[in-house]
């Protein structure tokens, strides 16, 4: 017997709409290099964006049965977290669930295993990310644990953690720290906003990134300095 697990905590939608207005990757770094999934997993679609709250699902390799029971409980806004033992050689997700998907609101699928149908789903504009397009078929036998905290794609994700993901992958976020995360993802963007402005302007990355020093302790030279 296999018991599911339907109401989870999530984070305020007003904080995960604000954490949604920054890339991945900028929110992986301003969280301290933390969150990254495995670079294998990206979006059968580059415009392809998305963020919301996880609702993990855990699938038997090529059986997707325990999918469609997430779908049916999912909530508008969530990003299905479907782990199926990275099996790439199995396309578990399709234009037909993919349809069922979008009709209840749910944000994206992200998968470490394959998907088909991508023009279909493309043409459908629900965000996939998936570590393979595989058109091989599934079955539907085995169950597995729906919303239980999941090791997935090299991160650990809870349900109700907030996810973004676009053209260049997936970050998690916990879920007690979008607030924050976003906060230091603004502060990021606004940093790095200047340092394009002054390299406009003639500043050099030596100067700007303060690496004159260190590059002399590391023994550093050049024959400009010879030359002086």
């Amino acid at each position: 017997m296999v018991h599911v697990t339907t109401k989870i905590e999530r984070a305020a939608a007003a904080d995960i709409a604000r954490l949604g207005e920054f890339t991945a990757a900028t929110i992986h770094e301003a969280q301290g290099r933390r969150g990254a999934l495995d670079s294998n997993i990206k979006p059968i679609d580059r415009d392809m964006s998305f963020v919301g709250s996880a609702f993990t699902v855990v699938c038997a390799p090529r059986d997707n049965l325990m999918l469609q029971v997430a779908i049916h409980y999912a909530q508008p806004g969530d990003v299905l977290i479907v782990s199926a033992g990275a099996f790439a050689e199995a396309g578990m997700f399709g234009d037909v669930l993919g349809n069922a998907c979008k009709a209840k609101g749910i944000a994206a699928l992200v998968t470490d295993a394959g998907v088909r149908d991508t023009q279909e789903l493309r043409e459908l504009g629900l965000p996939v990310f998936s570590g393979s397009v595989s058109i091989k078929g599934t079955v539907k036998e085995t169950l597995g644990a729906l919303n239980q905290q999941v090791v997935f794609a090299g991160e650990v994700i809870r349900p109700g953690d907030v996810i973004k993901g676009d053209a260049d992958g997936v970050v998690v976020v916990r879920r007690e720290e979008v607030a924050e995360a976003a906060e230091l993802s603004a502060a990021r963007d606004a940093h790095e906003a200047q340092l394009i402005t002054q390299y406009w302007a003639g500043g050099t990355t030596i100067e700007l990134c303060n690496l004159t020093e260190v590059l002399k302790a590391k023994g550093l030279t050049s024959d400009i300095e010879d030359a002086s």
